[in-house]
């Protein structure tokens, strides 16, 4: 009985310090990322690329950092650990080097899309539309009316299984991951996961911070197409590419070692 009584003890401790730690990993980061530059690199790829792949790389971006924050204080002693092993790795990767490389990477990008948008014509967007609306539904028919042999139907499931694979190694999807990465390493809410790790629930924390970065992206990358759908592609891709330049201007002159 009083074995029992234990492990009911240990379990309300654990799910209450889990639900503790999720509701305030969940709190910080919504707060902290809504309007953030990481919710606007997902606002404005989302305009001009699949939702799905803008989604999926900034998400796989900000779970790793935040996973890569928790874990860093699992097994740490006291809470001058944490702070050696927080100076161990930004001695490895250096927040000067991660600040310049975003923005570097930003005006990379952003002279890209002022170039798009200079050779896009008016029409591309609309066409690009049309051409898959036209394919969805000739296959919709071909299955209604059983054109589809054995044969085809090998061949439509290897096209699936490679546009599959394309969409993995997407460069929009990498494009996705990098720039969401290196614009969060070292950011304020990373700092914030590894303090509330040290001191709570690292597993709440965790899957916390996943789900407030998955919701803020979600609206970064609907709020993204809901735009999209309003304004020409051609404006937006030139706005877009404006605002990656600005990113990149800020960044240049701005300081490394802030965290604001």
């Amino acid at each position: 009985l009083s074995l029992a009584k234990q492990i009911d003890t240990e379990h309300f401790h654990f799910m209450d310090s889990f639900l503790r730690g999720l509701s305030a990993s969940l709190y910080v980061i919504i707060i902290s990322e809504l309007g953030d530059k990481t919710f606007f690199i997902a606002a404005i790829m989302a305009m001009q690329h699949p939702r799905c792949l803008v989604y999926a790389g900034a998400m796989g971006a900000l779970a790793t950092m935040t996973i890569l924050s928790g874990i860093s204080c699992l097994g740490l002693i006291s809470i001058h650990t944490h702070i050696a092993i927080l100076g161990y790795a930004t001695t490895v990767v250096p927040r000067t080097f991660t600040f310049y490389c975003s923005g570097v990477l930003f005006l990379v990008f952003g002279l890209k899309m002022l170039y798009d948008a200079y050779t896009m014509s008016p029409t591309d967007a609309q066409e690009e539309y049309e051409e898959v609306k036209s394919q969805l539904a000739q296959s919709s028919i071909d299955v209604e009316t059983g054109k589809v042999d054995p044969q085809s139907s090998r061949f439509y499931l290897r096209g699936r299984l490679r546009d599959a694979i394309k969409r993995i190694l997407s460069p929009v999807l990498a494009e996705a991951f990098v720039l969401t990465f290196l614009a969060e390493w070292g950011d304020r809410s990373q700092l914030t996961t590894i303090v509330l790790a040290a001191t709570k629930s690292v597993s709440g924390v965790i899957v916390g911070g996943v789900l407030g970065h998955a919701v803020c992206t979600g609206l970064a990358v609907l709020m993204g197409r809901f735009i999209a759908q309003r304004i020409p592609v051609k404006w937006l891709t030139y706005i877009g590419g404006v605002t990656f330049l600005l990113f990149a201007l800020s960044t240049f002159l701005g300081n490394p070692d802030s965290n604001s």
